[in-house]
């Protein structure tokens, strides 16, 4: 094999490492990815159980019930369906009704959302803005 013939080899084998390493990072970050739902699109979309998603709403008024330790159910509501949610862990300090709130996990087999992140509002005029969109556009929530 002539030098020149060697390097082309070794660049050829670098560029497939890349390639390999491209698509690898490609499928990782897939992987990871989670898609938002209002309870009404998950509902009408039904989502496989399993799948990981991030549901985004209200917290229904009423809705809230603390269990044992830090287990709480409570609903996300857009105002059309709502959708269970069982949480266990420690709630944001400002997670209470009729709030927006952003959740991350699975569904259930019976259509219970498994929480395993809870992401409230941080102030008075914050509201995550997926959330805020999907309210809007639906005609539930107006800004102040």
């Amino acid at each position: 094999m002539t030098r020149k013939q060697k390097r082309l080899s070794v660049i050829g084998m670098g560029m497939a490492f890349l390639a390999l390493a491209a698509g690898l990072t490609f499928y990782a970050l897939g992987q990871q990815t989670s898609y938002f739902y209002m309870p009404s699109d998950l509902l009408s979309q039904s989502a496989a159980a399993g799948e990981r998603i991030r549901l985004g709403g209200l917290v229904e008024e009423g809705s809230i019930v603390r269990g044992e330790g830090t287990r709480v159910r409570f609903s996300v509501t857009d105002h059309g369906n709502s959708v269970p949610v069982v949480y266990d862990g420690i709630l944001p300090d400002l997670f209470r009704e009729e709030q927006g709130v952003v959740t991350e996990g699975i569904i259930g087999a019976d259509g219970t959302f498994l929480a395993d992140t809870v992401l409230a509002k941080h102030d008075e005029t914050y509201m995550p803005r997926e959330v805020a969109d999907s309210l809007k556009e639906r005609g539930v929530w107006q800004e102040e």
